[in-house]
């Protein structure tokens, strides 16, 4: 073997040891964090919340602590009270009250009597892996037990940034993941793949980058345009939006099938599915007609662009509107994988403040 071979493939071991030994140090000091917030949590919440404490106790610790320990840092009266919030959260499912002196969160405390499914998909290793500002906007965001174990557990095996939490969380993942109207099963040949498909979208995405102002004053082939070109300026955040292991390949995307030309609107290409992925905008609500032009597309894609390796090309319609029962029947007959899925911006208007503002001819007037 050839001596910087043999180098390479110590500088590969050494490298793989130094980042396990990395992981398991971090993990290790978010476990001892995590335990010290949980006790500081309980014994705040069990002398704040009686009174005996009186108001404004929080503050006043908070500052104390500030001069005892200088340059202490996460230990603001926010923080502390996050820390209560978290003790309270999850000492609802502990199987019984800790003694006064148990400083510690372990593994035997916590959950042990929540219904089925839900106790066997419980990961302790997810739960002490992610961090405390991770484990904050959880709780704030994520209501219910089932979704706040979907996000612990997506947040430790995708390694997800607390920006990149909230802007899951804020999307709604849990709730929107898997439930658009598709044929996948019945036209992809793999079940597996059929799955991933199924858990890869979602039946609506939030684009807060989309002015709606714009669009509700456009005909509809000008709003198409406009939501494209929304999406390409803001691809990146598409993308996150849009889901995990996507890479973006063109817009307008050109093929050419027996001289007739036709244009994607928006091809990607998903590494875990293995596919292309062709999206097609529409500003007003569903039409079966459009089933039909997206059908034709993944037939182009599949003859010319796909390479042999690669799984059919899937299809998505995003549309402003649409009846999931009516689609879902008029999605199943056909033989390409498709599926249907809405969109809505942040600052979508309801129509009680859209009354209240001045006509835009009188605005016109004004400039």
């Amino acid at each position: 073997m050839d001596i910087n071979q043999n180098y390479r493939e110590a500088v590969k071991i050494i490298k793989e040891a130094i980042l396990r030994s990395q992981y398991r140090a971090a993990a290790s000091v978010n476990k001892e964090q995590l335990s010290l917030y949980y006790g500081i949590g309980r014994y705040v919440s069990e002398n704040s919340r009686t009174g005996f404490w009186g108001k404004g106790a929080i503050e006043q610790i908070s500052s104390l602590l500030q001069k005892e320990l200088p340059g202490l840092r996460g230990f603001s009266a926010t923080s502390i009270r996050n820390m209560r919030i978290f003790y309270e959260e999850w000492d609802k499912v502990l199987n019984h009250q800790p003694t006064a002196d148990d400083l510690v969160l372990n593994e035997k405390l916590l959950l042990i009597e929540i219904h089925q499914p839900v106790a066997d998909e419980f990961n302790w290793a997810d739960f002490l892996s992610i961090g405390f500002s991770h484990h904050t906007e959880i709780i704030s965001k994520a209501k219910t037990l089932e979704a706040r174990l979907f996000y612990i557990h997506e947040c430790a095996t995708r390694y997800w940034s607390k920006y990149t939490l909230r802007d899951y969380l804020k999307a709604d993942l849990y709730s929107h993941r898997g439930t658009l109207p598709n044929n996948f099963a019945q036209t992809l040949p793999d079940t597996k793949q059929a799955l991933k498909a199924v858990c890869s979208f979602k039946d609506e995405y939030l684009l807060d980058f989309i002015n709606v102002e714009e669009l509700n004053e456009q005909e509809e082939d000008l709003n198409e345009k406009i939501v494209e070109k929304a999406i390409v300026a803001n691809v990146k955040k598409f993308i996150m939006t849009f889901g995990q292991d996507f890479s973006f390949i063109g817009n307008q995307y050109r093929m050419e099938v027996a001289g007739e030309e036709m244009f994607i609107d928006l091809l990607f290409f998903n590494r875990e599915l293995n596919s292309l992925v062709a999206v097609e905008l529409k500003s007003g609500k569903f039409r079966t007609s459009y089933l039909g032009q997206l059908n034709t597309y993944l037939s182009a894609l599949d003859t010319y662009i796909r390479k042999p390796h690669e799984n059919p090309s899937i299809g998505i319609i995003l549309c402003r509107e649409m009846n999931q029962t009516f689609v879902e029947f008029a999605v199943r007959d056909y033989n390409k994988p498709m599926g249907v899925a809405t969109y809505r911006a942040s600052k979508d208007m309801p129509e009680r403040l859209r009354n209240a503002l001045p006509d835009i001819e009188d605005l016109k007037k004004l400039l």
